[in-house]
């Protein structure tokens, strides 16, 4: 079989990164999709980076089985911890995602820029050197438990949780808020409404998309005819998470 029919594999820590893949189903619909949710061990934002490193491996080991032509990280705190042993490891291309601080820095140079992120994506060196480059009017905001409201599909609990993130910071200074986390951006809707709307909000979602398909078509292995297809997989019990996925991807592509 020709390498451009083989699957493409995306994983995140839990159900997070189908926000990524929505954007990637949306910019390439020939493609064949494997999604994997590591649900058992997430979230991975509160993990050490080996911890994080072991995980991912566990992870990529269960996607190559399907022979996958290309990875795709969709996690900012497991791009941080594994993308680069990753690239050093493996013959096909490796896409990782990470906060959209460039975008936020390039459309509002001189107003605070909040980045909200998991605890362990604002410590690694990744973030750090993306501070140090578009990050001189950046606030990183550790959000520890937002994530797993995502997870649970929680949306009370997640407007509460932002709510109270919000009510004290002076927003009249805020130009721009970075999700810096895919899971995050299944709240954009919620948090859209909270903001003024002068205030920019990005992710990494499509950026990373618009990566994907600019590696394969240098390397030949884009598929551009035919039916797409998505399968979705879980570490977690597949009964549980799986009708989550299908309602947050449904959700993902029309985001």
């Amino acid at each position: 079989m020709c390498q451009r029919e083989n699957p493409i594999g995306i994983f995140d820590s839990g159900v997070g990164g189908i926000s990524t893949l929505g954007a990637m189903v949306r910019l390439l619909p020939a493609e064949k999709f494997i999604y994997y949710g590591d649900t058992r061990n997430a979230p991975y934002g509160t993990k050490s980076t080996e911890e994080v490193i072991h995980c991912v491996r566990n992870v990529v080991a269960e996607l190559e089985k399907d022979r996958i032509k290309t990875l795709v990280i969709a996690c900012n705190t497991a791009t941080g911890a594994a993308a680069a042993v990753l690239r050093a490891e493996k013959t096909y291309p490796v896409i990782g995602i990470e906060p959209a601080l460039k975008p936020a820095w390039e459309a509002t140079k001189e107003k605070r820029i909040l980045v909200l992120a998991t605890p362990l994506t604002l410590r690694q060196e990744k973030f750090k050197l993306l501070m140090a480059r578009y990050g001189e009017h950046a606030v990183p905001i550790p959000c520890e438990g937002l994530m797993e409201r995502v997870e649970q599909m929680d949306w009370d609990g997640a407007r509460q949780y932002l709510e109270k993130l919000f009510a004290g910071m002076e927003m009249d200074q805020v130009g721009a808020v970075v999700l810096g986390c895919t899971h995050y951006v299944f709240l954009r809707p919620m948090i859209r409404d909270m903001l003024p709307e002068r205030i920019l909000i990005t992710d990494g979602n499509e950026g990373t998309a618009r990566q994907l398909r600019r590696v394969m078509a240098e390397r030949g292995l884009l598929r551009e005819q035919g039916a797409g297809s998505v399968i979705l997989r879980t570490s977690g019990s597949p009964e549980q998470v799986t009708p989550v996925m299908e309602q947050l991807l449904e959700k993902a592509i029309r985001l």
